[in-house]
């Protein structure tokens, strides 16, 4: 008697509607949401779908430069693989952006120390002369350095700045050593240099360069540019300090561009019982010189298999879950810009929107960016990822590249903070590579991302307010 009333009781629970959150009410989940939340995380700490995607994208596509033909090859992927496992309304959403690739690239001390470097090319760097340049080097120990030197004395002259990274979980040491990626040849350029060699924004010792994209002014300011590796950026700062006179350095970079290609997002859904949208991904396009594995093949497959453990549950999620793989991330985030300037005019159905870009490591905080009268719902959801040793983490939340053009729109968002302590020893780099990734680690990004989406999903009111 008693085992059939406690079976009863459970039947009436797991049948009970979610609690009603009215107004100045203090949300919650229902019992049987919390059932199906700790059944998601279970589920996901088992699901091997996250590796099977990041392996065969960077198996069957390799490395996926923003508007080449292998990410042309990358998008028809995204959607055999959207379609075959179910996701509804697959579509590519095409753009045209600039096209930028490297041919050549090679530096090396010509005097007094002959030897050869290891470098690459920044993105959308000019090209030196055919056959390179030859020019004497003049090192900077930061960009702010560079950036305070007199407009002359220069002239001529290759431009080092050796500014280094630090080594962070949450990555906040990139913030600061990127600066030089974007800033050092207009800076340089500006003072009539040849070109400038930057140590790469990278946290690793080995003879791996860190491309990325360098911005650079238009006319005079635009200058060669390219990162050398940690190495031998010690090498050459080394060899500045032993020489008795100048060092030389030859550097040659050969590139070719196109004013207009065809990139895209790839999009896929599974339909909710409103409009309302959840907006998840990562970017399908990656750096040439690796496979994309970490940045960002593990995104794409970690926001798909989750999106894909929700949509496999009876019955509708309450909200529409769209998957968005966006394009030409890396070289401009064209593709986070196509996306809002294409999706502007249904703004207002964007419930909440987050993108995994940051690597294959384990989440260890849920950030937001919520209104003020939205954040209890933030405090549900951190108390049901705690399981996975997730803690709570602030409102301002960046929810990532792609995801910036909407947010700017009002858009509320999420960052699944990822530990990224080895992560800028591999970012941009050749070392990019599959065999990076713990498959244990992603299947806890899975959990914890299939149940921030089923709480967004199911949780009554938005997030805006």
């Amino acid at each position: 008697m008693k085992r059939a009333l406690a079976a009863a009781l459970a039947a009436i629970v797991a049948a009970a509607p979610a609690v009603a959150q009215t107004a100045g009410a203090v949300p919650t989940l229902s019992a049987q949401q919390q059932q199906t939340v700790d059944r998601l995380i279970d589920t996901g700490l088992e699901d091997g779908l996250a590796w099977e995607l990041v392996e065969s994208l960077t198996t069957e596509i390799g490395p996926r430069l923003g508007g080449s033909p292998a990410e042309a090859r990358a998008r028809d992927w995204g959607v055999r693989k959207l379609k075959a496992l179910g996701f509804k309304n697959v579509r590519i959403e095409t753009y045209e952006m600039p096209y930028w690739e490297r041919v050549h690239e090679a530096a090396e001390i010509v005097a007094p120390f002959p030897q050869s470097l290891a470098v690459t090319a920044l993105g959308r760097s000019v090209a030196t002369p055919e056959g390179g340049l030859t020019a004497e080097v003049v090192r900077f120990r930061t960009q702010l350095d560079l950036e305070a030197a007199p407009q002359t004395g220069l002239e001529g002259k290759i431009v080092f700045v050796d500014e280094s990274m630090a080594r962070t979980q949450d990555g906040s040491g990139y913030g600061t050593a990127v600066r030089k990626r974007s800033q050092a040849a207009v800076e340089a350029g500006k003072r009539g240099a040849a070109a400038v060699l930057i140590r790469s924004a990278g946290t690793d010792s080995h003879r791996n360069p860190h491309t990325g994209g360098g911005l650079r002014g238009e006319g005079e300011t635009a200058v060669p540019a390219a990162a050398l590796s940690n190495p031998d950026a010690d090498q050459l700062a080394r060899a500045l300090e032993r020489a008795n006179g100048p060092v030389t350095v030859r550097l040659d970079i050969q590139v070719r561009t196109e004013q207009s290609v065809t990139s895209g997002n790839v999009i896929g859904e599974i339909p909710g019982q409103t409009d309302e949208l959840i907006v998840i991904g990562g970017h399908l396009d990656s750096w040439d010189l690796g496979t994309g594995a970490v940045d960002d093949g593990a995104g794409i497959a970690v926001t798909t298999a989750a999106a894909k453990l929700v949509g496999d549950l009876r019955g509708k999620p309450k909200r529409t879950i769209r998957v968005v793989m966006w394009g030409a991330e890396e070289v401009g985030i064209y593709g986070g810009k196509a996306y809002a300037e294409a999706h502007k005019d249904e703004i207002d159905r964007h419930v909440i929107a987050a993108e995994s870009d940051f690597g294959a490591g384990r989440v260890y905080q849920f950030d937001t960016r919520f209104g003020d009268e939205a954040l209890p719902r933030a405090d549900v959801m951190e108390a049901a990822l705690r399981r996975l040793a997730i803690g709570p983490g602030n409102n301002a939340a960046f929810g990532g590249a792609d995801i910036g053009p909407i947010r700017a729109l009002g858009v509320p968002v999420v960052s699944l903070r990822q530990d990224g302590s080895d992560y800028f020893d591999l970012h941009h780099t050749p070392d990019d590579t599959l065999d990076k990734i713990d498959p244990a680690a992603l299947r806890q990004n899975v959990a914890a991302w299939a149940a921030f989406i089923y709480m967004a999903s199911e949780m009554d009111g938005g997030f805006r307010e």
